[in-house]
């Protein structure tokens, strides 16, 4: 028996046909070829999908974080009506568990997807927990790669809250050597239901002991000064926009903040200007940055609260989608440029009108937005799941190595404008670096933990059996491999603090050199696992 048929994976040869199909029957009577090419379009369209959903789903969660809640307090000397706001979020949580979380979504759908359609089964699923570990590799080597060069040539920027740094580093190696744990050590080739909840109950952990280290809590955290962090976490950016028009010439008070306007249809969105404390023309509350102390500015969060200004508002997003010009684009003198910018706006357009069913951002401080965006991206992963499938069985490639390569890439898009996004903009690299390493961690209590807990559930109580992991060997040698290349990882960024002074930026020649070196890891990564998996090794 061959080795993908040991794995569980189906093996079609070329010359075989594929018999199953993803929409209509008359798929089959295709060659295997243009069935792949077909396949292989429709799953790129899919990543397209996903980047254009990221930037509503970025402004639903800008939205969430900047909520604060207004408490009266009376002064007890004179008597006097005080009114102060504080806000809801803490922001290291709500980057371990909004921006990680969120941004990890369409990995950890496509593989609560992938349990439920293997529910019944003894044996687990492969493609979900291939998916989650080629992203996390991803997430480690190409991302910090992109993070590395983007910041101006000759800009350093550092982690100035080492200690919270370490507590998510540590989560982040300590996830995946329970990972291996699990697989090799305690019940090798199984998972039982008490592992599973084990491995849920510990993205709780990493929660309490990141709160604990960004409070500072005697006794219970790393005692690490956080002297050198900045109080303006961001720079000023120019002219702010509100619903696309300029701060400057509104008198409205609504703080629901773009960093460019609806009309530019950008789809980067400065998902990090809720660490601002610039001052604009804008109204501000003055609330605490750390709950006790260190006063800074967030916005006012004013709800469109009026059944009227929803529907005009959300009515406006079907007449974005479907408008091809824009400011910007009226404004390029270079004719093929604007042919390319219209065309890539029809090819966008019928994602967007899709999306444009999202309910406006405003509303809810964003939850109503964040939810929908979250649910259009299960349904896309729902259809790339699909879509792998049909690429394995025409082409033959194990569907394990294309969940660690292509998946993996496509679906940790979010991840990488994330990053990408806070490296650029934040004068510090905590939100980019924390992104990455909360991810991963994410990657594997709530990505790999939920769907194990929910088979190993049906199974303990249906058949009194844990899940079975056929794949484990080639699982479980893709976590040493990534385990020892995301230490050199790890190794330079610390180097590059000793030498630098910064694990971002600095002379471009050493930001391109680490960038090399970080990409050379990830193909380590690829290559190695493929071999293993394809039996070559």
């Amino acid at each position: 028996m061959n080795v993908a048929g040991n794995l569980g994976f189906l093996n079609t040869s070329s010359h075989e046909r594929c018999e199953s199909y993803i929409v209509f029957h008359a798929e089959t009577s295709l060659s295997n070829g243009i069935r792949a090419f077909l396949y292989f379009v429709a799953l790129a369209y899919c990543f397209i999908g996903l980047s254009s959903i990221t930037a509503r789903f970025f402004k639903s969660m800008e939205n969430i974080v900047k909520h604060a809640r207004q408490i009266v307090e009376i002064d007890p000397s004179t008597g006097t009506e005080l009114i102060k706001y504080e806000k809801v979020w803490n922001y290291t949580i709500a980057d371990i568990t909004l921006l990680a979380f969120g941004t990890s979504f369409p990995q950890i759908s496509l593989a609560i997807i992938d349990s439920i359609q293997n529910i019944g089964q003894l044996n687990a699923g492969g493609l979900g927990p291939g998916t989650l570990v080629g992203s996390a590799a991803f997430d480690l080597f190409p991302i910090h790669a992109v993070c590395v060069v983007v910041p101006k040539a000759g800009t350093l920027k550092k982690i100035s809250d080492i200690g919270v740094w370490l507590v998510e580093l540590f989560w982040s190696f300590w996830a995946y050597v329970w990972l291996y744990i699990i697989l090799e050590v305690w019940t090798p080739t199984m998972i039982t239901l008490s592992e599973a909840v084990l491995t849920v109950l510990q993205f709780g952990l990493l929660l309490v002991h990141a709160y604990v280290q960004d409070k500072q809590w005697p006794y219970l955290s790393i005692p690490l000064e956080r002297s050198d962090r900045p109080e303006e976490w961001v720079p000023e950016n120019g002219t702010l926009f509100i619903n696309g028009h300029d701060t400057r010439e509104s008198n409205n008070n609504c703080c629901e903040i773009l960093q460019v306007s609806e009309g530019q249809e950008s789809n980067v969105v400065d998902i990090f200007s809720i660490h601002s404390s610039k001052d604009t023309d804008l109204v501000y509350k003055i609330i605490p940055d750390n709950d006790t102390e260190e006063p800074s500015e967030i916005y006012c969060n004013k709800m469109v609260d009026n059944e009227r200004d929803v529907l005009s508002v959300w009515m406006q997003q079907f007449l974005d989608a479907l408008r091809l010009e824009s400011t910007e684009s009226k404004k390029m003198v270079s004719f093929y440029l604007w042919i390319g910018r219209v065309l890539w706006k029809l090819i966008l357009m019928p994602w967007r009108l899709l999306f444009a069913f999202v309910p406006p951002y405003q509303i809810a401080h964003g939850w109503i937005a964040f939810i929908g965006s979250l649910s259009f991206i299960s349904g896309i992963a729902y259809v790339v799941t699909k879509l792998t499938e049909g690429i394995s069985c025409v082409t033959g490639i194990n569907p394990y190595v294309i969940a660690f390569t292509a998946l993996a890439s496509g679906t940790s898009w979010p991840d990488l404008v994330a990053s990408k996004i806070a490296a650029e903009r934040q004068i510090t690299a905590d939100s980019a670096i924390a992104n990455i390493i909360c991810s991963n961690s994410v990657n594997i209590y709530i990505g790999i933990g939920i769907p194990w807990l929910i088979d190993t559930t049906y199974n303990f109580f249906v058949y009194q059996e844990p899940l079975y992991i056929q794949n484990a060997g080639g699982l479980s040698y893709s976590l040493l491999v990534f385990f020892t290349t995301s230490a050199g990882c790890i190794a330079v960024l610390l180097l590059r603090r000793i030498t630098l002074g910064a694990e971002l930026g600095g002379p471009k020649s050493w930001a391109w050199l680490t960038a090399t070196y970080f990409m050379f890891l990830w193909l380590v990564f690829v290559v190695l696992s493929s071999l293993k998996v394809s039996g070559k090794i």
